[in-house]
């Protein structure tokens, strides 16, 4: 009489083929995308990648958390940092600060301190070097900290630092440009942390705004060290890709990418839309996920 249960052997054959494709689907999701890599390191070969980076790279020197700040700000003022809410968020907090003290640069002193201190050893972390060793010719950073700069002096690579209008008369062929987008603390004026030069950076027309446009066109742009619940970045991301369709109708925007050291097919989709892909890399350590990341790109 015939039945519907696998022999034991069946059921042993059937077990023992299962087991590499599940251990196979936990590589997959563990590997970034071999294609979307792939095309980034062709891309990063031709020197036509340009790098953004966020705050995430130097939090990986130990420098103090964002949060840091704002509490600092809050107890200056007088102000409790756990329930400032009711008085609006960090820019406004800032711009708080700004009218009591008269300037920014009381702040702009202390980060200067607080993040360039001499516990800091920018020469052994993995990451800087790989951005400073990288073909990276065009470099934006929304850091205020000079860590990036220090790396490149570090490795002994040349650099010019570009803060303002004025240092675009710097330039020189195949001198990597190092972008200090949301300024610089040795230049109080170029700092852009409360509400009004917040806004003023949203109209995305000043000089260096102009630079960018021109910067992005036939390249792809890579984002690291950013969080996707930071709606400042996202809205550069939004910001990007209008600037594209609006400069360049009838072209194809080249893919743009974002390093994330978790999956989110919530934030893939939305991304996708502007023409930034995901590639995500799960690990335990952030820190050594995007290390592995630049490792594949750079090479």
């Amino acid at each position: 009489m015939g039945s519907t249960a696998p022999s034991r052997r069946t059921a042993k054959r059937s077990k023992s083929r299962s087991k590499p494709r599940a251990a196979a689907l936990r590589i997959a999701v563990q590997k970034p995308d071999d294609e979307k890599l792939a095309q980034l390191r062709e891309a990063h070969r031709r020197g036509k990648v340009v790098l953004f980076v966020g705050a995430g790279i130097s939090m990986g020197l130990g420098l103090p958390p964002w949060s840091a700040l704002i509490e600092h700000m809050a107890r200056e003022l007088g102000i409790d940092a756990h329930s400032f809410g009711d008085k609006g968020g960090y820019l406004t907090l800032a711009e708080y600060f700004r009218l009591r003290h008269g300037s920014i640069g009381p702040l702009r002193s202390w980060m200067d301190r607080e993040w360039h201190s001499g516990d800091v050893r920018v020469e052994s972390s993995r990451i800087h070097e790989l951005l400073a060793k990288g073909r990276f010719p065009i470099i934006y950073t929304t850091n205020y900290d000079r860590w990036l700069e220090t790396a490149f002096e570090h490795h002994k690579v040349k650099y010019t630092k570009i803060v303002s209008v004025a240092d675009l008369a710097k330039l020189h062929p195949g001198v990597t440009q190092i972008i200090k987008f949301h300024g610089d603390l040795e230049d109080d004026a170029s700092i852009v942390l409360d509400e009004s030069s917040y806004f003023a950076r949203l109209d995305f027309e000043s000089p260096l705004d102009i630079k960018l446009r021109a910067d992005v066109l036939g390249r792809s742009v890579v984002f690291i060290g950013y969080s996707l619940a930071d709606v400042n970045i996202r809205y550069l991301f939004y910001k990007l890709s209008r600037l594209w369709k609006q400069s360049v109708p009838d072209v194809a925007q080249p893919v743009s990418y974002l390093f994330s050291p978790s999956a989110n097919e919530v934030q893939q989709a939305v991304l996708a839309q502007w023409g930034i892909e995901m590639i995500p890399l799960a690990r335990d350590d952030p820190s050594k996920a995007l290390i592995e990341f630049l490792e594949a790109v750079v090479g």
